[in-house]
């Protein structure tokens, strides 16, 4: 896909992957339209979860969203907890996310953890192609494990991590053996971690009433 297509689709599944608020709600049809622009396997599975969000009741779907994302750790949108659990080492992979974005010239809110994926796509679309790439395809086996939890509630959010798959290469074969241990072993479960990240309430992965407010538009500038 050429870059443009690339940051598009990342920008429209870190908006649909964001919590159904009335400003989401309302942004539904500009999302379409640019869906529309995209390749098939891209742009389908983001039509069927804009049409979903649209045509649905805004209370279930707001419940569903709660039920499948802040209440599931097999639904975790953080990256890092899926290699790394509630261990050390999670707090040090934090830290290079954050430091993968200041390389790249990006600030990042202390609000929210670097490591989410609306965040890391929200990045990549507007600003470092490159630098999103390489974390994504670092924690691909994260994706594939938040694709297999969505998948198994049936979950129309899936066609959201669907469409960002379909932008990233084939899983190669160390990817595919983390996978397989993944699904096998689950995440490492140490309550220890990093100093300034060991008791921050935001490692939950699955915080019941924290949700994200992207800064996303849909010309790419911060707003």
């Amino acid at each position: 896909m050429p870059e443009e297509q690339v940051r598009t689709a990342w920008q429209l599944t870190s908006l649909l992957l964001g919590y159904p608020d009335e400003r989401l709600l309302g942004l539904l049809p500009a999302i379409r339209e640019a869906a529309g622009t995209l390749p098939d396997a891209v742009g389908a599975p983001l039509l069927r979860l804009s049409a979903h969000l649209a045509d649905g009741d805004r209370r279930e779907v707001r419940t569903a969203y709660v039920d499948t994302f802040d209440t599931t750790r097999k639904c975790a949108l953080h990256l890092t907890y899926y290699a790394h659990g509630d261990t050390r080492k999670r707090g040090i992979a934090l830290v290079q996310f954050k430091q993968a974005y200041r390389r790249a010239g990006l600030l990042v809110d202390d609000s929210e953890l670097p490591d989410h994926l609306s965040v890391v796509l929200e990045f990549g679309a507007t600003g470092s192609v490159d630098v999103a790439w390489k974390l994504l395809n670092d924690h691909r086996a994260g994706i594939e494990l938040l694709q297999l939890g969505l998948d198994g509630r049936t979950s129309p959010w899936a066609d959201a991590v669907t469409a960002l798959r379909a932008t990233l290469p084939p899983l190669d074969g160390t990817q595919a053996e983390a996978v397989a241990r993944l699904v096998a072993e689950g995440p490492p479960n140490e309550e220890v971690g990093l100093d300034g990240y060991a008791l921050d309430p935001r490692l939950n992965p699955h915080p019941a009433d924290d949700h994200l407010d992207l800064s996303l538009d849909l010309t790419g500038a911060p707003r």
